[in-house]
């Protein structure tokens, strides 16, 4: 695979990352498994795996841990993150400094290295300090248990302030934003994108096929199955129309692809691949027959006949269901925060 650089980092990985989620007990639970389809992704080109701590509860990790053994970690860029609630404690979760100090040490001996290419902060969380969560980071960063630090599903202003808090105070700053970007979620075009291609920052999209939406597998003949809809009805029942509409695209999208002489899945994952902005999509495979659907999409280039294609049918900056954007705004979720009349009460 051609390699393109991470941000300003000097680092070089594959179009394509490699996503650890499916891996446990969330998705293959056969271990040798989940090492075979990770052996065959590196053997096919891809350098860069990405995992997290709440993945199956560190199951995840343990996998890619095991799967790099035996001299294949020097050559992989393996990021992992921080932030998901891994136990019955509260303080067990977060961005704090006393959690993300902890909870690296975890990772560290689940993944079986001595370091982290890349650790990255999951969520935003504005009940902790900005400052207090890149200082624990640039201790990391300075004691050489990682390399370089980033963020995850942070919002447009949360980037530019975590920028800017960086520079005043003297921290490592996000090198790195992991945001959910598809051609069913663009909404990230309007003001994460360009802020991140200031700050001159790696981009890893995760979800490129919309949480399968894009798979090939659904259409408005084959709804998606009653039980996702039960699991998370705001992205696949079928009753809200965001997610009518979604279905209607998709079935736009795929006359797209066949046209172009491609699948759903390349195209797909090469329109996210083709934003300037973005450095590698991550795909996340649950079975060997997904990663060898999904990695002839390094080589697909889109013309710009197909885009202007895909354009008309979901217009740029949009998400057809805003449910899909990965993050809620707290200030339009709890009326605490509109409402002068509640703030007696704690959020």
């Amino acid at each position: 695979m051609e390699l393109r650089t991470l941000g300003r980092t000097g680092v070089k990985v594959s179009p394509l990352c490699l996503g650890a989620m499916m891996f446990g007990a969330w998705g293959e639970t056969d271990h040798d498994e989940c090492i075979r389809i990770i052996h065959r992704a590196l053997d096919a080109g891809i350098n860069f795996i990405d995992t997290a701590d709440v993945y199956s509860r560190g199951e995840s990790e343990r996998i890619v841990g095991k799967a790099l053994a035996g001299g294949r970690r020097d050559h992989v860029v393996l990021a992992t993150k921080v932030h998901g609630k891994m136990g019955d404690d509260p303080n067990q979760f977060g961005n704090t400094r006393r959690w993300i100090t902890h909870e690296v040490e975890n990772s560290l001996q689940r993944l079986g290295t001595d370091w982290i290419d890349l650790y990255q902060i999951h969520r935003p969380e504005f009940d902790t300090d900005i400052d207090e969560t890149l200082g624990a980071l640039t201790d990391l960063v300075r004691a050489g248990k990682v390399r370089m630090i980033g963020s995850s599903t942070f919002p447009a202003h949360s980037i530019v302030e975590a920028q800017w808090v960086a520079e005043r105070r003297g921290r490592e700053r996000f090198v790195t934003e992991q945001p959910p970007y598809s051609l069913l979620t663009r909404g990230i075009e309007a003001d994460v994108l360009p802020v991140t291609e200031t700050y001159g920052m790696g981009v890893i999209p995760w979800s490129p096929l919309a949480g399968g939406w894009l798979s090939g597998r659904w259409s408005t003949e084959t709804p998606p199955e009653s039980r996702r809809a039960e699991l998370v009805p705001s992205r696949y029942d079928m009753s809200i129309p965001g997610n009518r509409r979604k279905l209607e695209a998709v079935d736009a999208l795929a006359k797209v692809a066949d046209s172009a002489g491609i699948t759903l899945i390349e195209l797909a994952l090469a329109f996210v691949v083709e934003h300037p902005a973005v450095t590698a999509a991550i795909i996340g495979p649950r079975t060997l027959d997904h990663l060898e659907s999904q990695l002839p999409a390094a080589d697909v280039k889109l013309s710009q006949e197909v885009l202007d294609q895909i354009d008309e049918i979901v217009p740029p900056g949009t998400n057809p269901n805003p449910a899909d954007a990965g993050w809620t705004n707290p200030w339009l979720a709890d009326a605490w925060h509109r409402r002068r009349s509640l703030r007696g009460r704690s959020v």
